[in-house]
């Protein structure tokens, strides 16, 4: 295996992207897998708030999980904490219309991101959501991941949970999350006709002090932020020098994501994609899988993870740089959606997750080969490739393209 160079690491602090506001030191990190590990985490940082909650997510469903934080929420808003919470109009859909007003009811401020939807429409505004998942409570903890607010169980109950991750902030990065979070929320309120919901609240600073990790936050938004996550990926795959590792439920990059991945290889770099093996939505799976013969054919190892839906959005490179996030590897994450991800440079933090991902692929991964994909019927494969052209024509007629194409010359 190649060895990492010295200055690697001071390569990445050299060249970050424009408008990334880079690296921020003194942090402590946690990483939660699942609802299992997040949600209590979440609940007690409810339970200790004193000044001010935010809450963004994309689904937020009324199961056992969402009415447990909601009364955390709930207990929070009793003690005078003010409690910002805001949805998807389409993520959360399904979210009752009595779940809502009985968390107005409770004192919880709660905001619809974009609540008018169509699904016969492919409009570029239509298809933009709000898919990030933040969690701020003060200036002392934040929570930045891919774990929405649902059980981990789907209906069947004898399937293994749902496999995502999210990391628990602490420290002067907070700080950043929290800006983030207020921005959002404000102009929303201001766009909603309430003002009265956009007043800040004056808090103290943190007391959190003894944290050594390096981490940013990075967004993806339709303004100034349009390609920051996906720059960040770019540079460390164009970096790495041993080990690329790739968890993510839907994976469709395009075709300079591919190039990045490919040329890794080329270098000696070991890459590994850890994708979606049960079918949830079926246009997607069977368009990721018509990319599977290029990958496969240029070395990229492929395992789908099939023991339980994969929700999860993680990368690691050369075992200390990671990221977690919101923010799938497709046209919807990268170029449409609002999201939000942890880069984190940090060799304990780094190491930490690639051993779970490496013991999920070593237990859990059902490895894709080259020669065994090559003998697949052939229908699955023009079902693929249909699928895969039917997702490049709803990017297009969303604006994808075009949206693409600036971006690429800026």
């Amino acid at each position: 295996m190649p060895q990492r160079k010295p200055d690697h690491r001071r390569r990445h602090h050299a060249q970050l992207s424009a408008g990334w506001s880079g690296f921020v030191t003194g942090n402590q990190l946690t990483l939660l897998q699942n609802g299992e590990e997040y949600f209590p985490a979440l609940e007690a940082a409810f339970d200790r708030a004193r000044y001010e909650i935010h809450l963004q997510t994309y689904l937020y469903e009324n199961d056992a999980t969402g009415q447990r934080v909601a009364a955390a929420l709930q207990r929070a808003a009793l003690r005078g904490v003010k409690v910002c919470v805001l949805i998807d109009g389409f993520g959360s859909r399904n979210l009752p219309r009595q779940m809502r007003e009985r968390m107005r009811s409770d004192g919880v401020n709660l905001l619809i991101y974009r609540p008018k939807i169509s699904p016969w429409t492919f409009r570029r505004k239509r298809l933009r959501r709000m898919h990030r998942k933040i969690v701020t409570v003060d200036r002392e903890i934040a929570f930045v991941g891919g774990i929405n607010i649902v059980g981990d169980r789907t209906a069947n109950d004898d399937q293994a949970p749902r496999y995502d991750y999210a990391v628990a902030v602490e420290g002067p990065l907070v700080e950043a999350i929290r800006l983030a979070a207020q921005r959002l929320w404000s102009r929303l309120a201001w766009l909603s006709l309430h003002k009265e919901m956009a007043h800040r609240t004056k808090m103290p600073a943190s007391t959190f002090t003894g944290g050594s990790m390096s981490a940013a936050f990075l967004l993806r938004d339709n303004i100034r932020h349009r390609r920051d996550i996906e720059a960040a990926y770019l540079q460390a795959i164009r970096q790495a020098q041993s080990e690329i590792l790739l968890a993510h439920a839907y994976f469709l990059p395009g075709l300079e994501f591919r190039h990045a991945l490919i040329g890794a290889v080329q270098r000696g770099v070991r890459v590994v994609l850890l994708l979606q093996g049960k079918v949830e939505y079926r246009l997607e799976y069977y368009a990721v899988r018509a990319l599977y013969g290029c990958l496969l054919d240029n070395g990229i190892e492929i395992y789908e993870y099939r023991k339980s839906f994969l929700h999860a959005k993680v990368a690691v490179v050369d075992d200390h740089w990671a990221t977690i996030g919101s923010s799938n590897i497709d046209p919807f994450s990268l170029l449409l959606s609002l999201e939000a991800n942890l880069v984190v440079d940090n060799d304990a933090f780094g190491a930490g997750v690639a051993r779970r991902l490496k013991e999920t692929v070593q237990t859990d991964g059902w490895r894709i080969r080259a020669e065994g994909w090559q003998q697949q019927p052939t229908y699955i494969r023009v079902f693929s490739w249909l699928s895969y052209g039917l997702l490049r024509l709803m990017r297009g007629i969303s604006g994808y393209e075009r949206e693409n194409g600036r971006a690429r010359s800026q």
